[in-house]
């Protein structure tokens, strides 16, 4: 019988082995158990090597330490052992369980599955919306992707179905697309509700906020969509339409609130419509409005310093002309390797300009300039051997022809346009 008071629990230890003549450490993770006989010792996993933080965590989290922040996913269950005879052991309906067990985790914490249920209305729906925008999130979460790679391959081969109860032959494209339309109408709710829970439990600060805007393109005519336009592309598709997303994010890259505007939108009529959108959703606080060089135009900094608005925006280059004389100073302060700066105030003192040079800008400035002569180079080279490969008329034989070349252009006719830009493109026709 195993002794009174004798504690069972689990521990790692190293086992030796000499390998090229070197010994070499392997940890094993081992469990005391009772028998008959008294306490023995048994392996429960083969670690390997282990660096010191290694051997620190798997110590921690087999001696159960409270010190451990990790989330233990069977609290309540006292585990048992049995002997298994892997050969005879298979494998089947293999589900991704860990990220989705998480998710719902996250979800509870976040109280984001209470602010849905009092929010989205329930109707005569066989899947209710509150479990399909869990499906959505749950799947942006474990894997990114779009609602068909969510039917065809992600719902099924993930332990959802199970954990939520919805069988995976009820997840389809349709369903998923109705379920966004459900979330839409609550869009500001929703933002407003993540943006205070996230502040209460990091203890978020909300006083610098970081405005861009971006695009993403459409395959086909989108008709319906009133807002796909054909404009500047950054993704590098000017033949398809698009719209423009403008985010607003905190500065540890929190995001606050989302709009989206029309394709051919220039990022510049933008920053006053977004302003007045945060500050009427999350009130005129004391923060910093920060954006890029696109955002900057006299209305737009005249809009900015009403009502005492603070702001850093990019200016253009042609302004460091102003500053030649400070450029050639000395009195950098220096931020990092590599990154100075230095503060200049204005001719009217309303605004402080602020200076910088980065040595890997220089450098990456340097090695595109190299990378565009380079091009030149080859381009001439490849034309130069072209030149020498043909066959050339000597000069006096082609001063002796005499007929002069004449030719007859008719009137301008319109071969194509091109609606995107609103120009048509004349083509001119001649013969000889």
């Amino acid at each position: 019988m195993p002794r009174q008071g004798y504690n069972t629990g689990m521990f790692i230890r190293p086992c030796y082995r000499r390998k090229n003549g070197k010994r070499h450490a392997y940890w094993a993770l081992m469990e005391l158990h009772r028998t008959e006989r008294g306490p023995r010792q048994r392996v429960v996993a083969y670690l390997g090597q282990l660096d010191e933080p290694q051997r620190l965590g798997v110590k921690d989290a087999a001696e159960g330490r409270q010190g451990t922040r990790q989330k233990r996913l069977f609290d309540d269950v006292q585990p048992q052992w049995v002997e298994v005879d892997v050969k005879r052991v298979r494998v089947e309906n293999r589900r991704n369980f860990g990220g989705a067990w998480l998710g719902l985790d996250l979800i509870d914490q976040l109280g984001l599955k209470e602010f849905l249920d009092h929010t989205i209305s329930s109707g005569r729906e066989d899947v209710s919306w509150l479990l399909m925008a869990l499906v959505l999130v749950l799947c942006r979460l474990c894997d990114p992707s779009s609602e068909l790679h969510i039917v065809e391959h992600f719902y099924a081969q993930s332990a959802l179905p199970d954990l939520l109860g919805i069988p995976a032959e009820k997840i389809n494209e349709q369903r998923l697309y109705r379920a966004l339309d459900a979330l839409l109408p609550h869009k500001e709710a929703l933002e407003v509700f993540l943006k205070n829970r996230l502040g209460e439990l990091f203890g978020l600060e909300y006083d610098l906020s970081l405005y861009d805007v971006t695009s993403t393109s459409f395959e086909g005519q989108a008709d319906a969509n009133p807002l796909a336009r054909r404009g500047y592309s950054r993704d590098h598709r000017s033949d398809c339409k698009q719209v423009c997303i403008g985010l607003v994010v905190s500065k540890c890259g929190m995001p606050l609130g989302y709009e989206v505007f029309a394709g051919n939108r220039a990022d510049v009529t933008t920053l006053q419509e977004i302003v007045q959108t945060m500050e009427r959703r999350y009130g005129q606080a004391d923060r910093i409005w920060v954006g890029d060089r696109g955002m900057v135009s006299a209305e737009n900094i005249a809009f900015l310093k009403q009502s005492g608005r603070r702001y850093i925006v990019g200016t253009p280059k042609s302004m460091l002309k102003q500053f030649e004389q400070q450029l050639l100073t000395e009195d950098w302060h220096t931020i990092r390797d590599g990154l100075e700066v230095k503060l200049c105030p204005s001719p009217d003192g309303d605004e402080t300009f602020v200076l910088c040079r980065s040595r890997d800008r220089r450098e990456k400035e340097k090695a595109m300039h190299g990378r565009f002569e380079q091009r030149i180079e080859e381009g001439l080279r490849r034309i130069e051997a072209s030149c020498q490969k043909q066959r050339l008329e000597p000069p006096e034989r082609v001063n002796r022809f005499e007929t002069p070349i004449t030719a007859r252009v008719s009137r301008p006719r319109f071969l194509k346009s091109d609606r995107r830009n609103g120009e048509r493109l004349a083509g001119v026709q001649g013969r000889q």
